[in-house]
């Protein structure tokens, strides 16, 4: 494993997760305000300065269930916390959001009354009233102009997908936000960085790529009525209590660990269409059988930590190409055995929880020996343009800034060192007000190196 710190506190990045709450209008429950437990919270997260902006979004029958029986076992059940509002709420930036309506129609899709956070919703508004402000549609930067010597970014290439023109904006800072596997080819196009070698474990960029790594199951309530259409797809509890550091790992032969959440909420008609062992699969019989248990079930998910490991990278590959002639960015991954440890172990303590409910039929299911993208898992990966504290080690110091390039700061979960049990989202949200103010109260007054090594 090629695990690494973080080159920040949880202290240092506290008030940038809660400015990240606000603009989004997260709904949820608090567990610990400025050092002390609230009840119904999850008792293990970090203190907070202050609690969500939203209270959390209603609850269905099944994740009720879930919370008695995990409570039953002597675990800490608390609703989940979503970027939907329960309430109509105005965000820091001064943009409306509406109250979630429980439709059923928004997982993967828009919002109707734009409860669900998104940055079309939350941030745009406010950026397109600003005079400085121009968004080009329809092009696609294709590389960053680096003087090496110098240091620094002096512009970015990109070419209008219409007219297939090319174009040099010049640019006196860049930020480069182009999701992990974006960021981490646009700098090795570009020379900035050591590219990472596996086999003499030298060079920083394409380093410690992670998965996020997911296993679950469901339940079948002969004569309950769940509904699972109908709800928003965050509605649910979880328990943490088998998350991070939060158990006892001395006999258990594997590092971290995850949540283990019931969710009951969206479920699309066709793909919410899960059967218990042994019912047809084609035919009357299976209509039959989706008629009968489709509203009669709930699902359950457990989300694990990936730690980094020497063999998982990114690179350019040496063959395929894109529209445009650049070499394709190439992953090699497959999931650890300290990775399936730790998922087996989750899927144990949920299938625990599961029984306590007591169900007509269940099943869980652990992840297949080596990695499939099939079926859909998951699309939160991380690492690659990883932070730290050396240049050695890591591509940008602990405010996003590129060690080759001072004017450059790479953002997004592309900065993870190893990816925790959680989705990425909120600490890239936070981290990205960190670095922002960064750029605003210290770069801008006396550009150079944030950090020296």
């Amino acid at each position: 494993m090629t695990i690494q710190d973080w080159p920040l506190s949880y202290d240092e990045l506290e008030p940038f997760y809660d400015r990240f709450d606000k603009l989004c209008g997260v709904s949820g429950q608090a567990g610990n305000l400025r050092g002390k437990p609230v009840p119904g919270g999850n008792p293990f997260e970090g203190p907070r300065s202050s609690d969500y902006p939203n209270r959390p979004i209603k609850t269905g029958v099944a994740p009720s269930m879930f919370s008695a029986a995990a409570n039953s076992l002597g675990y800490h059940p608390f609703p989940v916390p979503t970027a939907t509002s329960s309430a109509p709420y105005v965000n820091p930036e001064g943009i409306t959001l509406g109250r979630c309506e429980y439709c059923g129609h928004c997982n993967r899709t828009a919002c109707e009354s734009n409860a669900k956070a998104s940055p079309n919703v939350n941030v745009l508004p406010v950026l397109r009233a600003d005079p400085r402000f121009e968004l080009r549609t329809r092009v696609f930067v294709t590389r960053l102009v680096y003087d090496k010597q110098a240091k620094r970014v002096t512009g970015v290439v990109y070419t209008d997908m219409k007219t297939g023109e090319e174009y040099e904006q010049p640019a006196g800072i860049v930020v480069l936000s182009s999701f992990v596997f974006g960021n981490t080819q646009q700098l090795l196009l570009a020379g900035i960085g050591e590219p990472y070698d596996p086999r003499t474990g030298q060079g920083v960029v394409g380093k410690n790529y992670c998965y996020q790594f997911e296993a679950g199951g469901e339940a079948f309530f002969e004569g309950r009525e769940f509904n699972p259409f109908m709800g928003a797809p965050g509605m649910g509890t979880a328990i943490d209590d088998f998350n991070g550091e939060n158990f006892d790992h001395s006999t258990l032969g594997f590092f971290g660990g995850g949540y283990i959440a019931c969710l009951n909420g969206g479920a699309p008609p066709i793909e919410g269409r899960v059967l218990p062992r042994g019912e047809p699969r084609w035919g009357v019989g299976w209509k039959q059988a989706t008629a009968k248990w489709y509203r009669s079930n709930t699902r359950f998910n457990t989300q694990g930590s990936v730690y980094a490991h020497r063999d998982n990278f990114m690179d350019l590959d040496p063959t395929y190409k894109d529209a445009l002639g650049r070499p394709l960015v190439r992953l090699t991954y497959n999931a650890t055995e300290n990775d399936h440890k730790m998922s087996r172990y989750l899927v144990g303590k949920l299938e625990g929880v599961i029984k306590a409910m007591n169900p007509t039929h269940y099943e869980v299911r652990n992840r297949p020996k080596n990695f499939t993208i099939v079926p859909y898992q998951s699309t939160h990966n991380t690492g690659g343009t990883m932070m730290g504290s050396d240049p050695k080690t890591s591509v940008v110091n602990r405010y996003l800034q590129a060690w080759d390039a001072h004017n450059l700061f790479v953002q997004g979960a592309s900065v993870f060192p190893q990816q925790h049990g959680y989705n990425p989202t909120g600490t890239l949200g936070a981290l990205a007000y960190w670095s922002a103010k960064a750029i605003t109260e210290q770069y801008l007054k006396s550009p150079g190196p944030l950090v020296h090594a």
